[in-house]
């Protein structure tokens, strides 16, 4: 009776073999089974696991302008990226790899603190997520509650400028110089660390006296964003004109 079930007649599987884990795909576990006369084989089952956001969080409720969006990675563990995203090299330049800071002062952050940037800062108005990109790249999809502030508005000198710097409650003091005492805090990014946008965006406003302590900058960018599946949306026309 080592060989055959009394039971059934059929092979038994070995007890070393009982409850050991098979190599697999990914998201999916392998556990060994009798396939015919004695041999084994693997089955396989998906991983139901939920794909979190972090251990303890499955997923993050964000406002788009007034609309509650649930901010989750996408589920299927066998999902891949397709689009502009997907790919590994472009020509350098202009799309080089930049530096983990924009300008210094600037603070770096990832996407735990982005989304608790848009939970705190920009639910409570002290602070603005931008996304720097041109407003056709904004158009296909973006971060939820980020606003279109494309990167050539701070980098031109300009009355548009003038007028964007104004509206971010910056007032011109008796000298003619802007008081930049009341703005916000504005989080930048652009398409990832093979984007210029929010570095040259973030050096502007620097050089027109923006302090540096109210800027951040989210290197990982759409690029980061997309690669860990997290929602993005289509936004509507919340983008300055160019």
């Amino acid at each position: 009776m080592n060989e055959y079930s009394a039971i059934n007649l059929l092979p038994v599987i070995p007890e070393e073999m009982m409850n050991r884990q098979l190599p697999a795909l990914p998201g999916k576990y392998c556990w060994p089974v009798i396939l015919t006369m004695g041999l084994y084989g693997p089955v396989c089952m998906a991983d139901e696991t939920p794909v979190g956001i972090t251990e303890s969080t499955h997923s993050v409720i964000m406002n788009h302008f007034g609309v509650p969006i649930t901010v989750e990675r996408i589920q299927d563990t066998d999902n891949r990226l397709v689009d502009d995203f997907a790919k590994t090299s472009r020509p350098c330049p202009p799309f080089c790899i930049h530096s983990i800071s924009a300008a210094p002062g600037v603070e770096t952050v990832a996407e735990l603190e982005l989304i608790a940037f848009v939970k705190t800062k920009v639910a409570d108005e002290s602070g603005l997520l931008v996304d720097a990109r041109m407003a056709s790249w904004y158009e296909s999809e973006t971060i939820p509650g980020a606003v279109n502030i494309p990167f050539t508005i701070f980098t031109t000198d300009s009355e548009k400028r003038n007028r964007l710097i104004q509206l971010l409650d910056a007032n011109k003091n008796d000298s003619g110089a802007y008081d930049f005492t009341r703005v916000p805090e504005l989080l930048l990014f652009c398409n990832g660390p093979w984007c210029d946008q929010s570095p040259r965006a973030i050096r502007a406003l620097i050089d027109i006296g923006y302090p540096a302590s109210k800027l951040k900058y989210y290197r990982g960018g759409m690029q980061l964003w997309k690669l860990f599946g997290l929602t993005t949306v289509l936004p509507k026309a919340n983008t300055v004109e160019k």
